[in-house]
């Protein structure tokens, strides 16, 4: 049974910071991919950011490329998410996944595990 917690959400100021992580068990962390997505209020769930097994290939939405960093640690079966120079328009519950594959995807469809997510509110 595979497990993702996330943590490290809260209330942050615009243009402030936070680090997001999620905690993986259940199987072998490094052999498969991660990913970030988040869902505002009466919205759906997009996709945020993505890396792969080993952690040298990313991916980010274009609304978060420069501000947020993916990365992972496959000592601490670990998956952060970096975010600066936060918006109020980064208000969302964040959810942390996984896939069947190394290799990185940007569509929820293709990731079969996930967290139970993590709030973050940007005040403005």
């Amino acid at each position: 049974q595979v497990q993702l917690v996330e943590s490290g959400g809260g209330l942050v100021q615009a243009g402030g910071s936070l680090r997001l992580s999620c905690a993986a068990s259940g199987r072998t962390f490094s052999s498969y991919a991660m990913g970030w997505f988040r869902q505002a209020p009466g919205k759906e769930r997009e996709f945020v950011a993505a890396i792969s097994w080993r952690g040298d290939l990313t991916t980010y939405a274009d609304s978060v490329k420069g501000r947020f960093t993916i990365s992972r640690d496959n000592a601490k079966n670990t998956v952060y998410l970096q975010m600066n120079s936060v918006k109020p328009e980064d208000t969302a519950v964040y959810y942390c996944a996984t896939r069947q594959s190394g290799w990185w995807q940007s569509v929820e469809y293709e990731y079969d595990y996930w967290g139970q997510g993590t709030q973050v509110t940007v005040s403005s």
